[in-house]
């Protein structure tokens, strides 16, 4: 079976999410790093991967995708008898559907905004606009109170397993409990155990342990 390989940046949220799944099926891949620094995520050879120009990339084998959800996907029915299942059965297929639309179109579009104003923008030496930041904190506020609703029901979103759309929300979560917005996490209690539980996961410390190499 050919090799997977995955072209992208450690610091990439998009990245993470990709090989933490990796992780989760206990699968074997080459990490190809992305000088993102020097721009070359826009350049040749990387925009024959993604012409969009954003990490993360995979190829496998003559098969090459681009966006993060869709290559977690991939990788999950295609290994389905490996590592984490990561999947419902039955009925709860269309649950699980439901909860990875609600971190891609409710969740990841609030929390990037939060991270980029409070986390990026000073690392690169930007202004953080404390608008943009209380804004953003009140409409994560409602989404966590629709989140704590569901995890008073399950333990997971989708099920009482972890799921492909719990791992989702991994990277943009632990950017969030690093700052200001863990407030918002601690004082919802379902949500607190939710986040407690699957930023411990093993094979997500291995994800974060690569910003160090």
């Amino acid at each position: 079976m050919a090799a997977i390989k995955v072209h992208g940046s450690p610091i990439s949220t998009a990245t993470q999410r990709v090989l933490v799944c990796l992780e989760e099926k206990g699968l074997d891949y080459e990490f190809s790093l992305v000088n993102m620094g020097a721009g070359d995520h826009k350049k040749h050879p990387f925009i024959s991967l993604n012409p969009f120009g954003q990490v993360p990339a995979l190829e496998h084998g003559d098969l090459k995708l681009f966006e993060s959800r869709a290559i977690t996907q991939y990788i999950t029915h295609e290994n389905l008898d490996k590592g984490t299942n990561l999947l419902c059965t039955g009925k709860q297929m269309a649950i699980l559907g439901v909860w990875l639309e609600v971190e891609a179109q409710h969740f990841e579009p609030i929390a990037s905004k939060l991270n980029f104003e409070i986390i990026f923008k000073p690392m690169f030496g930007m202004q953080t606009d404390p608008a943009a930041v209380e804004d953003n904190q009140a409409k994560l506020a409602k989404v966590l109170d629709v989140y704590e609703s569901r995890l008073a029901e399950s333990k997971y979103l989708a099920c009482d397993c972890f799921t492909l759309a719990d791992l989702h929300h991994l990277p943009n979560l632990q950017l969030l409990l690093t700052s200001q917005c863990k407030k918002l996490f601690d004082s919802r209690p379902h949500v607190a155990a939710w986040a407690a539980d699957i930023t411990a996961r093993p094979t997500w410390a291995k994800v974060l342990s690569l910003q160090k190499n």
